[in-house]
């Protein structure tokens, strides 16, 4: 009987260090192997006005393609200057990539503010901003100061795939849903700004829409 338990732990034990060693499948590699036939077709769709299709074509590239692929070690910046990865973040992400040319709906920052306040104990909120650094300096203080706040340099990044990518083809500004371990649960394009909206409105959207993302991080703990 001794015997037959010791052998089931050293079968549990190496099945899972084999699954340890496996080889992960990382974002990069996936959109890589992809890419070209998706822009083609969400270019074509764009240019037809077919914001239907081209909502679809992302869709299936975010739920066949990116999850559960794995976020890539690529270095951004602090505004101290110090390099930072996301790899160093112990929680699961919510990572926002936003551009200096975006402008937020009204209610935008207020209702992320909120969330931050309430789930930063248990979520890191990393906004990852593309943009001249003097003026992402003057946005980041409408943000709660629990937000990480980095900026790419792309003068030190633009050999980098990864951050190409984030830019030229998932767009601005769209989250990334990223647990303890890097893997991507899911990515989201954020088109909720309602710019004629009323305060109200705005800030209603986006906070569901918030809380659906927090939602979906809690799952992953």
């Amino acid at each position: 009987m001794g015997k037959l338990l010791l052998t089931l732990f050293l079968l549990t034990s190496l099945a899972s260090l084999a699954q340890d060693f496996e080889p992960k499948n990382y974002f990069s590699d996936a959109i890589e192997k992809n890419i070209r036939k998706y822009r083609v077709r969400a270019k074509r769709a764009y240019v037809q006005n077919d914001l239907e299709r081209a909502q679809f074509l992302f869709d299936s590239l975010v739920n066949n393609v990116v999850k559960n692929t794995y976020i890539d070690k690529f270095d951004v910046r602090k505004f101290s200057g110090k390099k930072i990865t996301l790899h160093e973040f112990e929680k699961p992400i919510y990572l926002i990539t936003y551009a200096t040319w975006c402008t937020p709906g009204i209610g935008e920052i207020p209702a992320l503010n909120d969330i931050v306040d309430t789930y930063s104990n248990e979520i890191d909120f990393v906004i990852l901003y593309w943009g001249p650094k003097k003026q992402i300096r003057k946005l980041k203080k409408d943000f709660n100061s629990k937000i990480n706040i980095l900026y790419v340099d792309e003068k030190e990044n633009k050999n980098d795939f990864v951050i190409r990518c984030m830019k030229h083809t998932l767009g601005f500004p769209t989250s990334f849903f990223i647990a303890k371990d890097k893997r991507i649960l899911d990515v989201r394009r954020n088109f909720l700004h309602h710019y004629s909206e009323e305060y109200n409105n705005s800030y209603n959207a986006n906070f569901q829409a918030f809380s659906s993302g927090v939602s979906l991080l809690q799952s992953s703990l």
